[in-house]
């Protein structure tokens, strides 16, 4: 029987790509519900190429819009409590969480609740949530399996020992397209700059992220959550290659690396058909050339964003939900012309200094903490000097 699964964000980067694995998977997988923010012509479009039965989007603006378009059998449902019914209404198997940013949390509680499996691409869930997440996870036999290229490389290395072995964590990074620019440089850049990443084909949010390396400060935060390790044994790596996707230390000194090519289809794959391992679509790796793999430590003066992060997850409690929030704000502003480049991890960081944070949070307080962050980088670009 095909493993039925649910999409969310389905007209995005991942959400693309993930139709792409499940064309080529035909017969192994089924889409039974596809879920997006916006984008109603794309999703109709998705929900008619796979004949899927359930369609949510969050936009209720073009809620008629896309009930003309899909199929007569299709059964839409919009708003934001649109996409948490259509976790709880569908039969699925899986659930791919791709939305970006916090918006994603609620749906992906719905199917962690359900004891569905996960493939997790909405690292902001565990960045908000996690000490939430996690024991809710194992309590209702859900198992998250990462879908971030960094992450999924752990995911795979862990399984060569205990977790008490583990002595460090490596997660690598590109360097992103500011990788060799001076600090002045790079607090002047614009939009257009900011979004040519060197490697990785990905949305603008993700892509601002990863110009900033706040991305790989999100990923610390989800690394330590997600395999329970403390955050002195988390580092970062810059690769410009991005042929090796992250690295386990484990205490003998050996190191357990996962390479490939930089194409997320493979981790989507991985994550679709865990435990098992097939065919993939991703361009292979060619061993006949000559290479060279290079690394480098991380600038932590250039790149001020990647050192909240790991700031953030040392102080836990209520911090990373407000640097996350921070962040998505600052970002917007800086997608929207409002804010020069060098201003988003400066604006972030008086944020979290202004918090004051929570040592347990309830997911309703880590919800207005998300608020607060938000209203505040508000204020700081009235009444602060950043």
């Amino acid at each position: 029987m095909p493993k039925r699964v649910v999409i969310l964000g389905s007209t995005g980067s991942i959400g693309c790509a993930a139709l792409e694995v499940v064309a080529a998977l035909a017969g192994d997988v089924s889409v039974v519900g596809l879920a997006a923010r916006q984008g109603w012509q794309l999703l109709a479009e998705q929900a008619a190429r796979f004949g899927v039965p359930y369609v949510a989007i969050a936009d209720e603006q073009h809620s008629d819009d896309l009930t003309q378009a899909c199929p007569p059998q299709t059964h839409i449902l919009t708003g934001s409590d649109g996409l948490v019914e259509l976790v709880r209404t569908c039969e699925a198997d899986f659930v791919l969480a791709a939305i970006v940013g916090v918006a994603g949390l609620p749906a992906t509680l719905a199917a962690i609740e359900r004891g569905l499996d996960i493939g997790l691409a909405n690292k902001e869930s565990l960045v908000v949530a996690g000490p939430l997440i996690m024991p809710l996870a194992r309590a209702r036999g859900s198992t998250l399996i990462p879908v971030d290229s960094e992450h999924s490389a752990i995911f795979q290395a862990l399984l060569s020992g205990r977790p008490e072995e583990v002595r460090r964590i490596y997660l690598t990074a590109s360097g992103g397209p500011f990788r060799t620019w001076d600090r002045a440089r790079m607090e002047q850049a614009d939009l257009e700059q900011a979004l040519q990443h060197p490697v990785w084909s990905m949305g603008p949010k993700i892509t601002v992220d990863s110009a900033t390396m706040m991305n790989k400060a999100l990923e610390v935060i989800e690394a330590h959550y997600l395999f329970g390790v403390d955050v002195a044994q988390i580092r970062v790596l810059i690769h410009p290659e991005a042929v090796v996707h992250s690295m386990v230390e484990y205490c003998d000194g050996s190191l357990i690396a996962q390479l490939g090519t930089p194409d997320m289809k493979t981790p989507i794959q991985y994550a679709m058909t865990y435990p098992r391992r097939v065919p993939g679509i991703a361009e292979l790796l060619d061993w006949s050339q000559a290479c060279r793999l290079n690394f480098e430590p991380p600038d932590f003066e250039r790149f001020p964003a990647l050192r909240l992060g790991f700031e953030a997850a040392r102080a836990g409690g209520s911090s990373p939900a407000v640097l996350n929030a921070a962040n998505e704000a600052t970002v917007q502003l800086f997608c929207d012309g409002a804010i020069p480049f060098g201003r988003i991890a400066a604006l972030a960081e008086q944020v979290l200094s202004r918090h004051r944070r929570l040592e347990n949070p309830t997911l309703a307080q880590l919800l207005e903490c998300d608020a607060w962050a938000r209203q505040e980088v508000t204020a700081c670009m009235r009444h602060c000097s950043v």
